[in-house]
């Protein structure tokens, strides 16, 4: 079975809609979407079934909120401002009772109010001459991928493949990392939507013997300033629910907790949990 990722558009009479269709994480979902709701939802679910994915996933407007409810769809989390200033929430719907049950919820709820009652720290502190940040081109694409395949067993996307690393640098992804001696040992990238004025922080990697010294609030910060300088100030990130110590860089970051995908993707060593985080850069120095 082909488990890469692709983009289906579709252009009806009364609807358009654009499927991303994900094999790898028996996944569908919408990103975006006009016209005739019903007809859009009913397009999905058919996709959905004849690849025999476990959920959907909508990316849906305020204005389609109840809709959205009364055809069985559940809201797990928003994404402020994520359509050119207007709102997005996660709408799913599951096609399996295994896929809907998860046994980490209730410890994750305590993560995030462990998370939440952390004193705001936005300072970094850059560590030792040792380490260098770098913004990442195509010729740093196999040493970016060693890292993430020495972090993940398991992750959403195919960042171990080096071609495809490149291939997300031509179509706007922003990657920064940093070095130390010959190594990568921690990066993070922004999947930039220059339509929508949006941008995800992801692809969060740190290895283990380097974690001590704050890498990643840096690595983000500077992501930010990137963003900023292209006019994008909507920024998320969807972190590993059992991650304190990621969840925790987000809200010292300033970023906003805002739900939890339950069952989301495969990542690190299994299916997990992903908490949605949001930050108005427009409203930061």
């Amino acid at each position: 079975m082909n488990i890469t990722a692709s983009v289906k558009k579709i252009k009806k009479d009364n609807f358009v809609a654009e499927l991303y269709l994900d094999p790898f994480n028996k996944r569908l979902r919408v990103d975006d979407y006009a016209g005739e709701l019903a007809h859009a939802v009913n397009e999905a679910e058919k996709t959905a079934k004849e690849h025999q994915y476990e959920k959907v996933i909508f990316r849906g407007r305020v204005e389609n909120y109840i809709d959205l409810l009364a055809m069985g769809f559940q809201c797990e989390a928003v994404i402020d401002g994520y359509f050119r200033g207007s709102d997005q929430y996660f709408f799913c719907k599951y096609f399996s009772d295994e896929r809907r049950t998860n046994g980490h919820w209730i410890s994750e709820d305590s993560i995030v109010k462990n998370v939440a009652s952390l004193e705001r720290n936005p300072d970094v502190i850059m560590p030792s001459s040792e380490y260098q940040l770098i913004k990442i081109t195509e010729e740093d694409a196999v040493k970016l991928a060693e890292l993430y395949r020495e972090v993940f067993k398991i992750y959403p996307t195919p960042l171990h493949d080096p071609s495809y690393i490149k291939k997300t640098i031509r179509e706007g992804t922003i990657y920064y990392a940093f070095q130390y001696k010959d190594d990568l040992v921690s990066a993070a990238s922004a999947e930039v939507n220059l339509f929508y004025k949006n941008a995800e922080l992801t692809d969060c990697a740190t290895l283990p013997t380097h974690r001590k010294h704050g890498l990643m609030k840096i690595l983000l910060e500077k992501l930010e300033k990137d963003l900023k300088s292209q006019s994008v100030f909507c920024a998320y990130s969807i972190a590993r629910a059992l991650s304190f110590g990621m969840n925790a860089v987000l809200h010292q970051l300033g970023y906003s907790y805002r739900g939890r995908l339950l069952n989301n993707c495969y990542i690190f060593d299994k299916l997990e949990n992903m908490n949605v985080w949001v930050k108005n850069l427009a409203n930061s120095d």
